[in-house]
């Protein structure tokens, strides 16, 4: 299966993603994960990426593009994979279609996660990170014992530049100019279904799973939560 997350940033897309990557056994590729371990290796490639991340604007396409090419055509990615992240515009789109096309392959399916805006702002806003070992926390919904340190290796807590309200609300702009094509697009090709991402997040992944198991049997699907 080739699958595609798509939806505002905070949509709860990456926590699906681990979760259908681990039960299904596909490789979960975040976009945003891959820019940012080029940031932090200072590659030349993350240096181009920076000034986009840090601001909150979209990372021009070629630069992306450049980056996901690489990794799905890595032996992990024969049988298929998960993107969480990209594409983000229809012009990426488009053209990861032709790079799946000259592999032989295409798209199966694309959930869309549809959430409200406060609900985005809660979760990003509100993230920490441990800069030791990279564990993650949120102030209101997952908080650590102790204010500001990491309760697994005592390291200090950190807020993500492009996780500042500021940057946030600069984050949803940038999708909702850029970002909300893609819907259409993909409904146009019948592949996406719609997924109510403000719901509990047991009920979301159960409505995934669903969704899968009637593609891969050629069945229509009718339920809550999937459009």
């Amino acid at each position: 299966m080739r699958i595609v997350f798509l939806g505002p940033p905070g949509a709860g897309k990456g926590t699906q993603a681990e979760t259908i990557s681990r039960e299904k056994k596909l490789p979960h590729i975040s976009s945003g994960n891959l820019l940012r371990e080029a940031v932090e290796t200072d590659t030349e490639t993350g240096r181009k990426a920076r000034e986009y991340i840090e601001k909150g604007l979209l990372v021009p396409d070629q630069i992306v593009v450049d980056i996901i090419k690489d990794r799905i055509v890595k032996d992990d990615c024969k049988d298929g994979f998960i993107l969480d992240g990209f594409p983000r515009t229809v012009s990426q789109a488009k053209v990861l279609d032709e790079m799946l096309k000259q592999l032989g392959n295409k798209l199966d399916l694309v959930f869309y996660f549809s959430v409200s805006e406060e609900s985005v702002i809660l979760r990003l806003s509100g993230r920490r990170i441990c800069s030791s070992c990279g564990a993650n926390y949120h102030i209101k919904f997952v908080p650590s014992s102790k204010d500001g340190i990491c309760d697994k290796c005592g390291g200090k807590l950190y807020q993500r530049a492009d996780d500042k309200l500021e940057t946030v609300s600069e984050r949803l702009r940038v999708y909702h100019d850029q970002t909300e094509d893609l819907v259409e697009y993909y409904k146009k090709n019948g592949i996406l279904k719609e997924i109510i991402a403000d719901a509990n997040i047991k009920v979301i992944t159960k409505n995934i799973f669903d969704a899968i198991k009637c593609t891969q049997k050629n069945r229509p699907l009718i339920g809550y939560g999937v459009v």
